[in-house]
């Protein structure tokens, strides 16, 4: 079983995509929309309640975890591969959604000898629009730099987005909040248009749209959900002591937050209809039947 991990919705962005693209797993999603959203927490707070997620989905069963959250992905993902996973759980495995990001920039794999100087290619502008950690963090422009050094990356945090997307806001409230980040941007860069924009916040998707708006007309916009799908199929591939023993395919949702609330609203932003079992606090009554829901 793969355990997908987002503070709250933005993660059913990449398991629709996953979920699509290998339909015979099985999936458990973990949504902590009692703490979303990560994006304005300290990264001592977020890094503690993403190894608690984590530690939790290892408790279900999971032998591979995805970070499908940017925040969580940018503060936590290098430390908990490094520093607990060998000590704690060493037969288990966690990967993040930044990863397929930077791969996709830069054209190097992430596990490649970085290049020891600049690639003789026309420098580019990369535009990533993010949480307000995942911006301080860095972690797009520092591992961007070290493979393709003639690429320039130009960060917005959008502080408010995750959590007008997670409480379900009025779309015109957003585009007038998604049209603002844009032209923050827009004059750091003295009106030069970005080569590419990254939605470093597996939320923004949801609001897509609403970024190809308020952008130049035409303008890529890399999709993070299809790139993490990718990814994952070819690690799989690559792993195959990974997917063994095999489990009937599916996917279960769990949730810390109102699981009533959060299946009107995860099934709007999921595309099809998902039922939140919860946990902690907000936990669904004893005895309410099992709510796997295929996909």
């Amino acid at each position: 079983m793969i355990g997908l991990f987002d503070s709250g919705f933005g993660g059913l962005t990449v398991l629709r995509a996953v979920a699509d693209a290998l339909p015979d797993r099985r999936f458990l999603y973990f949504g902590d929309h009692a703490a979303a959203p990560y994006g304005n927490r300290s990264r001592d707070e977020i890094h503690h309640l993403t190894k608690a997620a984590v530690e939790r989905l290892f408790a279900q069963g999971c032998r591979l975890v995805v970070l499908a959250c940017n925040t969580a992905a940018a503060t936590s993902l290098r430390r908990l591969q490094q520093e607990w996973l060998p000590v704690r759980h060493p037969d288990r495995r966690i990967l993040g959604v930044l990863v397929p990001m930077v791969e996709a920039i830069t054209g190097v794999p992430w596990m490649a000898d970085l290049p020891t100087r600049p690639r003789d290619e026309k420098r580019r502008l990369v535009a990533v629009f993010a949480t307000r950690q995942t911006v301080l963090s860095n972690a797009y422009p520092v591992e961007i730099g070290k493979r393709a050094p003639e690429v320039t990356v130009i960060q917005q945090a959008c502080p408010q987005l995750a959590s007008l997307i997670e409480a379900g806001a009025p779309r015109a409230e957003m585009r007038g909040l998604v049209r603002r980040y844009v032209e923050a941007l827009m004059e750091r860069t003295a009106g030069r248009p970005p080569d590419v924009v990254m939605l470093g916040c597996t939320h923004y998707p949801l609001v897509a749209d609403l970024f190809a708006e308020a952008l130049p007309r035409g303008l890529e916009i890399l999709s993070q959900p299809d790139l993490a799908a990718r990814s994952l199929t070819a690690y799989l591939a690559r792993h195959p002591e990974i997917d063994s023993p095999r489990l009937p395919a599916g996917t279960r949702f769990l949730t810390t937050g109102d699981p009533r609330r959060v299946s009107l609203l995860g099934s709007q932003f999921f595309g099809r209809t998902v039922i939140f079992q919860g946990i902690g606090p907000n936990a669904a009554p004893a005895g309410r039947p099992d709510m796997a829901v295929g996909i």
